[in-house]
């Protein structure tokens, strides 16, 4: 069993970000619940101790867990994924899965390219998602974007609130960055984790860069500076979550990152 990072497993209050979309993770595994009024919809379920904390998120807002309608996910790995099938046996939700992702969420991650990390119970997909499909509940839109590499169905998550008269691009990154195990490039006796990693990565970074973006969100806290958000919350009021300047340092700081690791990999012999 992975030793678990302090942050992913340690509470944080819940909170609304902006307009129906609320914050109900830990202080690093992310977990977003936005309401409608036909039910509502959580991305990540995490690791498969974390829906308890979770659920009393939820319902510190003031909302029913059992009105959880569907269940998206980021990415299949056991931090984001294990607590899947105990939040659908508790609140009948459907999950939507993006393809690619779908056979590691259905063997509990024995599929995974990375057989270095964890296995969790396996779930059923209700939906098998395709980059651009449109998941729709109670009048609100999230549109799933494939940004495969960290998995190969690795998703973004893309929708709009209204906040004070405006409308605000939010952006729900699933994952840029690739496990220590994991190969980019193929070359004798040494082959890519799976063909066409170099590819996803490079059409991800091109994706996430073209992307509308006011509000800045991730799979980890540590992606969008959760914590260091947080503490200037007070200050900033809810600007503080408006960080496009952010996303695009972030991705490109990524994208820099990948190109180098290529770049030793192609050059080693």
């Amino acid at each position: 069993m992975a030793q678990n990072k302090a942050d992913w497993v340690a509470p944080t209050a819940p909170f609304r970000i902006s307009g129906n979309l609320y914050y109900v993770g830990s202080r690093d595994l992310a977990a977003y619940l936005i309401t409608t009024p036909k039910g509502n919809i959580l991305i990540n379920a995490n690791l498969v101790t974390s829906p308890p904390q979770i659920r009393a998120s939820v319902e510190k807002l003031g909302f029913k867990w059992s009105d959880t309608k569907i269940l998206l996910s980021s990415q299949s790995h056991y931090d984001h994924a294990a607590g899947s099938a105990e939040v659908m046996k508790e609140t009948g939700a459907k999950l939507m899965v993006m393809d690619g992702d779908v056979k590691v969420m259905e063997d509990g991650g024995a599929s995974d390219y990375d057989h270095t990390l964890d296995h969790f119970p396996p779930v059923h997909v209700d939906r098998v998602l395709h980059d651009m499909d449109k998941v729709q509940l109670g009048g609100t839109t999230i549109v799933a974007r494939k940004t495969a590499g960290h998995t190969q169905g690795c998703t973004t998550w893309t929708m709009e609130t209204q906040e004070k008269g405006r409308t605000l691009h939010v952006v729900i990154v699933g994952g840029m960055s690739w496990n220590p195990a994991v190969r980019l490039v193929s070359s004798p006796g040494k082959p890519a984790s799976y063909p066409g990693i170099e590819q996803d990565f490079q059409k991800t970074f091109a994706t996430l860069n073209a992307l509308p973006v006011d509000i800045f969100l991730g799979a980890h806290g540590v992606y969008f500076d959760l914590l260091g958000k947080m503490a200037r919350w007070p200050q900033q009021g809810d600007a503080v979550w408006i960080d496009p300047a952010g996303y695009h340092q972030a991705v490109n700081e990524k994208k820099a990152a990948f190109e180098a690791e290529v770049a030793k990999e192609k050059s080693e012999k």
